[in-house]
């Protein structure tokens, strides 16, 4: 590695500096940046239906309220010569809003990416020529660049999946990204810190004062305990039992084969960049370390004046929670006898939430703040910072159940659980038929869109789901490898599912994560094909069933070859979603 010439992906950390470059023009007078962002996308129709615009602070704050546009896995590109650009992604990406703009936070990099395609508009010159004029060059960051030609190939640092297992170079779609596709070195990242902190007369040209002011405070918040985002920085980790502070001002970056993080604190002059060449919790592990050694007061546990809410207080926060990036993250929220709350996630398993402030808790099992947004007065969003620190999990809404669902049938709970988060439509004025038959279509559909797996967009491979309304799902969950279809090429997406085939298919799907579940101890009675016996285990064994199942002296039957009924694929839904996965 040589500090000054060796070239590193810093991924997401390239949001920070085309947010300077927003706020340079806005700086300029060229945009307001309370301004709709439609008046700076000319040709770039999307889908509003609130009365608020998002704006240019909605795009720096990550409150856009986008349905979520990530990178996708074709974005690797490993031929140099494909070039897409800024605008025509932009383009075929254009995502709809699906929240209320200002209203809820979640990190998107479509918003910073929408950020550089306002720049090259506003500017009238191409992003990356923008950011080289305005940025690099009076910076003196003479090694920096968002273009990635194949000459820089010999400078860059290899990029790793795992110890001794280098990556062939790529680029990625489009061709410049704005939101990660800084190229830099360790020496110009020094640069841009001084110039942030301290700066001279030459680079108050370039970042002045009142750009620097701007990107500092914190503008999203979901608790005024819990800083959310500022305009090109994020809350840094949060440390055990110390949360995280408004002094502090950070920046990840995850790309395949690297992980970067930028920390400062301006009061301090200090900061600090760290990037690494593989995927790992190494930057975490240095920023506490380096807290607690260099800033210890950063690290002092809090401490909250004795606060215990009533049970009617904490009812406000019971129910299931989709998380806003990962629709398949659901996380749940039950109220106890004893006036505490229980936290249940699939991920991080059940903890108790101490309750430390209105709408703040202190999770038992981390040690970190868990934080609760209300909206006209009810609680709507929940923070929860191990799983995902960038963004919110939304409350699902309150059921209206259905005209056929009895309140003393031991599956409504579960049917109005998914209700609740828009599994099932929230129509009362509908009948649930709580015991047809699912077919094979309508289950992979409901799987997929629950797991938030989008449709595939390539042709069907099998001959009779063409044209069929879950077509879509159905190549979808044949490119995942969850089904194979018949040897003639079929799949009879019409025909019922039987509890087997849905339980290999659950099986297909978590298996990749969690090959190693233990089923020896699993008895089963009843007819069970010889291929479906290890899924049906399994399930018992990770408790993704309901109460059509039968259990005598340790023996289970799952009544394998008959049909599975909506009422019984709710409660798999459910536990697909909520049962904790590692035992």
């Amino acid at each position: 590695m040589d500090a000054e010439n060796t070239l590193f992906r810093v991924a997401s950390v390239s949001k920070v500096f085309t947010a300077a470059a927003v706020l340079q023009l806005v700086e300029e007078g060229a945009l307001d940046i309370e301004d709709d962002i439609r008046l700076y996308l000319p040709g770039i129709p999307f889908e509003n239906p609130y009365d608020e615009p998002v704006t240019i602070a909605d795009l720096l704050a990550h409150t856009t309220g986008f349905e979520v546009r990530d990178p996708k896995q074709t974005d690797i590109q490993f031929d140099f010569e494909k070039k897409v650009s800024i605008e025509a992604y932009v383009r075929e990406n254009m995502p709809p809003v699906l929240r209320e703009p200002g209203t809820s936070y979640l990190y998107g990099n479509f918003a910073s990416l929408l950020q550089g395609l306002i720049v090259q508009n506003v500017s009238g010159m191409p992003f990356e020529t923008y950011m080289e004029e305005h940025m690099f060059q009076p910076l003196g960051m003479d090694n920096s660049t968002f273009v990635f030609d194949e000459d820089l190939v010999p400078r860059m640092a290899t990029g790793y999946t795992g110890p001794d297992t280098p990556m062939e170079p790529y680029t990625m779609l489009p061709t410049v990204m704005p939101h990660g596709g800084l190229l830099t070195t360790a020496s110009d990242m020094s640069l841009f810190m001084n110039a942030f902190l301290e700066g001279t007369d030459e680079t108050h040209d370039v970042l002045s004062e009142d750009v620097i002011e701007a990107m500092i405070p914190y503008r999203q918040r979901i608790h005024e305990t819990i800083p959310d985002t500022t305009y090109g920085f994020e809350a840094p980790f949060q440390i055990p039992f110390a949360g995280s502070s408004d002094e502090v001002i950070t920046k990840a970056g995850d790309l395949p084969g690297y992980s970067s993080y930028l920390w400062m604190v301006p009061e301090e002059d200090i900061g600090v960049f760290v990037t690494s060449t593989q995927s790992s919790t190494l930057r975490n592990q240095l920023y506490n370390k380096f807290m607690g050694t260099f800033l210890p007061e950063f690290t002092k546990p809090l401490s909250f004046e004795d606060y215990q809410p009533t049970k009617e207080e904490l009812m406000a926060y019971e129910g299931l929670y989709n998380d806003l990036r990962m629709k398949s993250i659901v996380h749940e929220v039950t109220v106890n006898e004893d006036e505490t709350l229980t936290f249940k996630s699939s991920l991080l398993g059940e903890s108790l939430l101490i309750p430390a402030a209105p709408d703040l808790f202190m999770d038992e099992a981390t040690g970190l703040l868990v934080a609760f947004n209300r909206q006209e007065g009810y609680v709507s969003y929940m923070k929860e910072p191990f799983i995902n620190p960038l963004g919110y999990s939304e409350k699902g809404v309150e059921p209206k159940g259905f005209r056929d669902i009895a309140e003393d049938s031991r599956f409504t709970p579960y049917i109005l659980k998914m209700q609740s988060i828009g599994i099932y439509d929230n129509d009362p004025d509908q009948f649930f038929q709580p015991e047809k038959p699912v077919t094979r279509g309508e289950y992979i559909e409901r799987m997929l869109h629950a797991s938030g797996v989008p449709e595939s967009t390539n042709p069907v491979q099998f001959t009779d789901a063409k044209g069929h309304p879950a077509a879509g799902y159905i190549q979808a969950a044949y490119e995942l490898g969850l089904i194979t279809g018949t040897p003639e090429g079929e799949f009879h997406p019409d025909e019922p599912i039987e509890r087997e085939e849905a339980a290999t298919i659950v099986w297909r799907s978590v298996g990749q994560v969690l090959p190693a579940v233990n089923v020896d101890h699993i008895q089963l009675t009843g007819e069970v094909s010889p291929w479906a016996e290890q899924p049906v285990k399994a399930m018992i064994s990770l408790g993704y069933y309901g109460p059509e199942v039968s259990e005598e002296n340790g023996v289970y039957n799952y009544h394998s070859e008959r049909a599975l009924t909506r009422q019984e694929e709710a409660v798999q839904l459910y536990k697909l979603m909520t049962e904790p996965i590692f035992h």
